[in-house]
This record gives structure tokens, sequence and C-alpha cells, in this order.
């Protein structure tokens, strides 16, 4: 492969490639001026192209050839030819020798066109450089894979060598000087580094755990928990002391459970981070839960819902009045599912009004009211106020009890939408539950326009490997016993961490509350009666809408079966 070596401009390229007018360029090369970004992050978020597009243009022009990181098998022979600070100088990762030619050295670059760094690694490694092209990202993510762990102990150790210093500063050291020292000093980069890692694993919650001799760090990445690292426990105090204060939690309390919060941006993107302290044996345990500011944006359609359920989505939210219901356990895309409603709701021709605890993501012409029992503000108390603010929608993070479900039941009668979660296996046990909670059942059967019960399954990647399904599992699944049917396993390769599943997709069980369902409410019917009327009225049930997921590859047999088990299931 001929890799030419020129200098060229982005701007230039995407015009020649047809990708942005000169027009668009000029607006594109002020906004990196005044957001002092590059050049290909400000026509991105100008909307003028995608990272794709770009991709595509570049390697054209230079004749080079783009590689994803995250999918193939990194040579390790290539990778200790450059050391890390190199690595990291150029983002520039070493990741194959030419099996044909072996002192040619493919390496993976953000900006192949940086001359040279092409040199230096040239300089370095005696071999020839053959530069491809990958995204940023990708290369953070390899880094972070190969060397993460490195890092950490690095500073780790340079923590446990600098720890007199650390805690013994001069008190009439200058100001700046101080603050560089902390945000450089190596616990706080361990902290971060933690973080970091965490995101670009995709992980969900990090926590970080106490045992008599080490403290682990494991991460939850598709809904599993995965070890990341162990520390030596003379970093545990540390560790703490610095999640205490850039969470705001009070660093001297060390007996009762606390919670805080974090702000972080990670490769350009700003993430929400909860802290929940709690005291166990052996000191405090940490758990944090990561949310980006864009993941609870999601259009309606990427929610995974089938289209006969987006339709069944769509006129749960026309109703103008009556509680609409999201129901299921903790982590299972809840709210994601109301803020995804609350978007689609959100005009300048309405009040809308949340009551949460805490407040995940602020949305755009919502007014959030985070709840805080110290000032006796609670759910029920929130309410009662919003009721006198003009609201038309009002959106309760979770009916906990029976007088904050009272208070939603005679806001929904008197005009407002009301939407809520509840903590509930399936939709007919959202009715029982609420009506467990002291609501009459005639006004919950007026009160209720839907319910949405949701859950997440994994998805396999595309390392899946088919085989022929069991007896068992075609009953299970619902299709004939007597035909071949083919299903999916999960098997792993790099770009899904040998895990075989990458990314998880909502399975959802959509209940409209008709005539017949309200009728049903109100002559107090079992849940079994009201999910059987509802069934014969199209609805598909959690394990139906999985079954489906398994039978077209997208997920494996035993991810439906863990969302959907019950006793028959023995």
């Amino acid at each position: 492969m001929a890799y030419i070596r020129k200098m060229l401009r982005l701007g230039d390229v995407l015009i020649q490639e047809g990708k942005i007018t000169p027009e668009q360029l000029e607006q594109a090369l002020a906004k990196q001026k005044e957001e002092n970004i590059k050049l290909g992050e400000a026509i991105i978020m100008m909307g003028f192209t995608s990272q794709d597009e770009i991709n595509d243009a570049l390697c054209k022009q230079l004749d080079i050839e783009f590689v994803n990181l995250r999918k193939i098998e990194i040579d390790e022979n290539a990778l200790h030819l450059i050391n890390e600070e190199i690595i990291r100088r150029y983002s520039a990762f070493p990741f194959g020798v030419d099996g044909k030619q072996a002192n040619v050295l493919k390496v993976a670059m953000n900006n192949p066109m940086d001359i040279m760094a092409v040199d230096d690694i040239s300089i370095i490694t005696g071999l020839t450089v053959i530069p491809y092209l990958a995204n940023t990202d990708d290369i953070n993510y390899a880094i972070d894979k190969y060397f993460g762990q490195s890092k950490a102990r690095a500073v780790a150790e340079q923590f446990k060598q600098e720890q007199a210093s650390y805690f013994g500063d001069d008190e009439d050291s200058d100001a700046d000087s101080r603050k560089e020292d902390i945000e450089n000093s190596p616990i706080v980069l361990l902290v971060k580094g933690i973080i970091e890692q965490a995101v670009r694993q995709r992980a969900s919650d990090i926590h970080i755990e106490p045992f008599e001799y080490n403290v682990r760090v494991r991460y939850r990445v598709d809904g599993v928990l995965h070890e990341s690292v162990k520390y030596d426990r003379s970093l545990y105090g540390a560790i703490i002391a610095r999640l205490k204060v850039i969470s705001g939690m009070d660093i001297s309390e060390k007996r009762k459970p606390q919670d805080g919060r974090i702000t972080m941006v990670v490769d350009k993107k700003e993430y929400d981070i909860r802290v929940s302290n709690l005291p166990t044996v052996y000191g405090e345990k940490v758990v944090m839960r990561l949310a980006s500011k864009e993941g609870f944006k999601k259009d309606k359609k990427d929610l995974g819902l089938s289209p006969e359920d987006l339709v069944k989505f769509e006129g749960i939210l026309k109703n103008p009045h009556g509680i609409i219901l999201v129901t299921g356990p903790t982590g299972s895309g809840k709210s994601t599912t109301l803020y995804t409603a609350l978007s689609e709701l959100a005009s300048d021709e309405v009040n809308i009004i949340t009551v949460e605890d805490p407040v995940e993501a602020n949305v755009d012409s919502v007014n959030q009211v985070q709840v805080n029992v110290k000032a006796d503000l609670t759910f029920a108390s929130a309410l009662r106020s919003i009721l006198r603010q003009d609201p038309d929608i009002i959106m309760i993070g979770e009916i906990r009890d029976g007088e904050t479900a009272e208070i939603a039941v005679k806001a929904s009668i008197t005009g407002h939408l009301v939407v809520s979660t509840l903590h509930t296996n399936s939709t007919s046990a959202s009715i029982s539950r609420l009506i467990d909670m002291g609501i009459e059942p005639y006004l919950l059967g007026d009160s209720l326009v839907g319910i949405i019960a949701q859950r997440l399954v994994r998805r396999l990647c595309e390392c899946k490997k088919p085989r022929e399904a069991t007896t068992v599992e075609k009953e299970k699944l619902g299709i004939p016993v007597d035909e071949p049917y083919t299903l999916y396993d999960p098997v792993g390769c790099p770009s899904c961490g040998n895990t075989g599943f990458h990314g998880r997709i909502g399975v959802y069980e959509i209940m409209p509350i008709t005539t017949k369902i309200r009728n049903l409410i109100a002559a107090r019917a079992n849940a079994d009666e009201i999910t059987k009327a509802a069934q014969s009225e199209g609805m598909n049930t959690l394990r139906q809408a999985a079954a489906k997921y398994v039978l077209d590859g997208t997920t494996a047999y035993p991810e439906m079966m863990k969302i959907t088990y019950d006793a028959d299931d023995q």
C-alpha cells in the first residue's frame, strides 16, 4: 500500500470530496476558533457531515486504510516497540507488523497527516511506518485497555512514595501552584483514571470495595460486573477522601451512608456521576452510577420498540390527561424511557414540571425539582406545590407510597397528564401494587391510560455462533417443536472484550388501558385476568417480546430466561 507523504488540510479535503461547501468550512472555522476544538469536531457538531464521511474522504485522499481498534486482535510484539509516552503524545497506536515485510510497522493514528509523528516513530523503532486512520475514541480505548492498568499501578506506587509530602504541603505556598500540585497529584490522577477507564469500557457503574488487605475496583458493563484492578490497602483512605471531596460529601463522616454527585468531562462528553457511600466492616464502599448527558436524550425510535409497540407508545403519549406508568427493576432503563417521553411532550405550549430524586439529566423546556428530605421537600409535598404552578404535565420520579399515589391520581383526574415509574415486575402487577397502596379501583381505572413494563437484554456481538434449538427452548419460545430452528450463542472477540455481548436493547410490555381493562380494574380483577384481557387485545408480554430478539439473533436464549424467569420454568 502506497502512503502519500503530503500535508493536506482537512477543510480542503472535504471540499474536494464534496462533503462540505466552502461556506460551511468558513462557518466551521469560526466555530473551531470560538470553541477551541479541532476542525473535524466543529464540522460534525454543526451537522455538515459525519465522522464516517470524514474518514472516507481522508482515506481516499491519502490512499490509506481505516482500522477499528476495537474489532481487531492487537499484535503484542508491535505494542512493545513504542513506549507509552510516545503513544499518548502522538495518539498513535502500533497494532501490527506486516506479515510479508518484517520491517514494516502498522500504526493507527487520528491524524495520519502528522508527518513529524510518523518520522519520530520510524526513527525510534527503526522500522518503516505505515499509518492507518483511526477514531480518537478508539485509540483512547486501546491505550486504556493495554496501558491503563500499568499506568494506574505506576501512579499508585508514586502515591505511596510521596504520601508524606502529599499530606504535608507548605501552607504558605502559592495558591495557583498548590492547585496545580493537587490536580497533578498521584491520587487525583488515579481517581480520574478509574472514571475515564470506566467510561471507555462502556461501564454503567463503578464499585470501589475495601477488604482486609486490598481495594477492589469493578465495572458493570452491559449489566454484568467485571473486576478491573486491585490496589494495595494503603491507597484506600486517599481514594475515598478524594471521591468525597469531588462529590461534595462530608469528608469527616465515616459512620453514615452518604450521597454525592460529580460532573466530569471524558473525551469531550459530559458525564453526570451519582456517588453512593456505604460503611462496611472494612471501610466505606463507594458505588458510582455513570450517566452521559446525551444518553438520556434518545429518540423514541432508538429505544428498541417494535413497530407495533411504537404505535402503542405514541398512542399513550397522546392522552391529554391520566397516568402513564413505566415499571421495572433498578437498571432496566425506566429513566431513559421517561426522559424520552418528556422530550416528545415538551413544547412552548405546555408547562412540564418534574419531581425527581435525584434529577438525572437536564431536559430543555422542563422545570425540574430535586427532592430534599432535609428541607421537608418530599415527593408528596413537592406535588402539592406543583399543582398550584398551573402544570399541564407532571413527571414523578417514582411512586413510593400511598400519599404520592393518591396525589398523582387526583392530579390526573383533574386534567393533568402524570408520568411516573413504579418498581413492579409486569404491567398488571402495577395495578395490584397501586390498589395495595390504598387507591380505590374505580379511581385507578379512571386515571390510568397506559403502563409500560421494561427490561434490558444484552445484544449478541457479531462473533456469535449458530446452533440448533433444543425441544425445551422451542417450547419456551412458543415455536413448533417439530420444526428445526437456529438460535445463536455468544463467543467472544476483541470487539466485545471476549464477553460475546456488546450493548443492550430494551424489551417492552405495553398495556394501553382500554374500556375492557378499565372495567376489569374497577371490578377488582386479579393480575392474571388483566394480562389475559390485554393479550387478547394484542399486548405482547415481556417473554414474547424477548423471544422475538432470541429468534432473530439479537440476543441469546439465557438472556430471555434471565429477565422473564418464573416458578413455572423450574
